[in-house]
């Protein structure tokens, strides 16, 4: 069995030398993109010298970070300290923009011995990395390591150690933002396991498919779908950098459109982006009937937005049973659930009121109820999911609302130093079964969830729930409702949670302004009736307070999820709403 990293490669590299096996696109100098292509024997030999060098610089066992951009040499640079058997540690160059702070804390607390990156960012990183006392970090670029400047005194072709299954592949850095980074230890069984589990729940194979992205390669999803998944499938990646994205959107459908039978991921926001952005005579150049599957993850998926992007790209030949909803995290390796392949999504609307309670009911169309519109997300592939009460441990009947638990070959191994944060969330036993027993050990979640008529359906987190006396109320649902209810508020860019106060959880929204509102004190008394009426209307629950932010103030996690955690904590820090309103924030925009 090919399970890990290493042992796929070679047998890809053995099957199909002269394929291409990555492309990557550059707009940064080339409005159209320039391309640059490795072959599957190509991407082979850049590994294995690099994997040489690192050896013998001590880092078997050892982690290294890569911090390159996203580029060719960061596939090169991840995959070779795979296949040392170093512990990658995949992360961003310094200079990206908003989370120095971040990357300090994560270098931190995986000290890694060496650090990778491109000869065009050497300077950056170099500078970087000596700022970081007590770090033992050093930058190595692969034009340093050429098969002319690194003695072949290895073992010949063939005779490659390879780590084992159950050594640790890399860290994946969850994208949380206000606490400790944590680092979940994915082994290379782990994530063999889980691109084989996502490769047969989207049906991609090789020859046929091939994979299409932007997502970040430091992100659990960017990485598996961009560089694991099409070394495990024999697939090509074909990969952009996300600032490409952001600044037209169109690209990525364009190169969707170039490169038929593609899987591609994106966040529900990314949808709704491609709406916004792309221009009609843009569509008029698209053909995306040949797509195998656009992946909606990584954050709440909207029925609506579905519905708009369905609406806007079908005359380019967009199928509805393409988009395909989905649920995954980090410490899962990032796959666990998708809807069946095939059929269209599944949006149902259920009694709000009902599911705050923890029950599933399905709305009956009375306009006097309050509704939240779930999407399905099907069912795993290859691994088990459980509904549990987060307090008692016992399992719950179809229906009901509980915490998601998962067991599975792709689950983590725990998170990097932390053994009881380990324990208490990849060891959670239901009630009466042997806690000593590691076939009962699931992963808790953290996210609330239900089943009803064969999907998952995701409600939140736990976390995030905000609890007003003695109701609880998903904060998404609220946010939508604000975002709704004024065209100066900016879509994305709202966070809803509580806070203590002398009267108990009081509710506090805090929203970013459009940037096209050049005056926002002039509509501010405008926008907060509005929200307020829509919240009270909506959800039966008063705005204690109401924060018109500028734009960039919400602050977001790399992967692109509002912060709302940080964002209260920077709330309750401001002291008044007049200090966190003129306060700008770094999170992204």
């Amino acid at each position: 069995m090919r399970d890990t990293i290493s042992s796929c490669l070679t047998e890809a590299a053995a099957r199909t030398p002269d394929e291409t096996a990555f492309t990557f696109v550059d707009f940064h100098n080339d409005r159209d993109g320039a391309a640059s292509c490795l072959t599957w024997r190509r991407l082979e030999t850049r590994v294995r010298t690099l994997a040489r060098a690192l050896r013998r610089a001590g880092a078997v066992g050892e982690r290294v970070a890569v911090v390159a951009p996203q580029n060719l040499d960061y596939v090169v640079g991840f995959l070779a300290a795979t296949c040392a058997g170093a512990i990658a540690v995949p992360l961003f160059p310094p200079d990206l923009p908003g989370h120095g702070e971040k990357l300090t804390a994560v270098l931190a607390d995986a000290d890694p011995v060496l650090a990778l990156t491109s000869p065009d960012s050497l300077q950056t990183a170099e500078k970087f990395c000596a700022d970081q006392s007590g770090l033992r970090v050093r930058v190595v670029t692969e034009q340093d390591l050429t098969a002319e400047t690194v003695p072949d005194d290895g073992p010949a072709d063939g005779e490659t150690p390879h780590p084992r299954a159950g050594d640790c592949a890399y860290l994946q850095y969850t994208s949380g933002s206000t606490r400790v980074p944590s680092g979940v230890e994915i082994t290379h069984a782990n994530v063999c396991a889980n691109a084989r589990q996502a490769l047969r729940a989207y049906d991609i194979r090789s020859g046929r498919n091939c994979t299409v992205g932007w997502l970040p390669l430091y992100h659990d999803m960017g990485l598996v779908l961009a560089i694991v998944l099409p070394v495990v499938g024999h697939v090509h990646s074909v990969l952009m950098d996300p600032l490409a994205f952001v600044q037209q959107p169109v690209r990525w459908l364009r190169l969707l459109s170039r490169y038929p039978g593609a899987l591609t991921a994106a966040p529900n926001f990314a949808y709704d982006y491609c709406v916004r952005r792309v221009t009609d005579e843009e569509r008029g150049e698209l053909s995306l009937g040949p797509v195998t599957a656009m992946v909606n993850g990584s954050e709440p998926i909207a029925g609506r937005t579905l519905d708009r992007f369905q609406q806007a790209f079908a005359p380019a030949g967009a199928l509805r049973t393409a988009m395909r909803p989905s649920y995954g995290l980090a410490e899962a390796t990032v796959f666990v659930s998708a809807s069946p392949a095939g059929e269209e999504p599944t949006v149902t609307s259920f009694d709000r009121d009902a599911l705050a309670a923890g029950t599933a009911r399905v709305a009956d169309g009375s306009a006097a109820r309050a509704v939240t519109r779930l999407v399905g997300c099907g069912r795993p592939t290859d691994q088990e999911a459980a509904i549990v009460d987060p307090a008692t441990h016992v399992r719950l009947e179809n229906g009901r609302v509980g915490e998601i638990w998962l067991r599975g070959p792709n689950v983590g191994r725990g998170y990097w130093g932390r053994p009881e944060h380990s324990r208490a969330t990849f060891h959670a036993t239901p009630h009466g079964d042997d806690p000593d027993d590691p076939a009962c050990h699931w992963l808790r979640t953290g996210d609330l969830g239900l089943w009803h008529d064969r999907h998952l359906y995701i409600t939140g987190r736990i976390k995030d729930l905000v609890i007003i006396d003695g109701t609880n109320h998903y904060p998404q649902d609220i946010e939508q409702t604000v975002e709704n209810a004024h065209p100066a508020i900016r879509r994305h860019h709202t966070a809803a949670f509580s806070v203590l106060t002398d009267d108990g959880e009081r509710l506090v929204v805090v929203a970013e302004h459009v940037r096209e509102l050049t005056e926002p004190d002039g509509v501010l008394d405008e926008v907060t009736r509005a929200v307020r009426a829509a919240v009270s209307t909506g959800h039966g629950v008063a705005v204690h307070d109401f924060v018109l932010a500028q734009p960039g103030t919400v602050p977001h996690t790399t992967s692109g999820k509002v912060a709302r955690g940080a964002c209260r904590e920077r709330y309750l820090q401001g002291a008044s709403s007049s200090d966190v309103q003129a306060e700008r924030e770094t999170g992204n925009a």
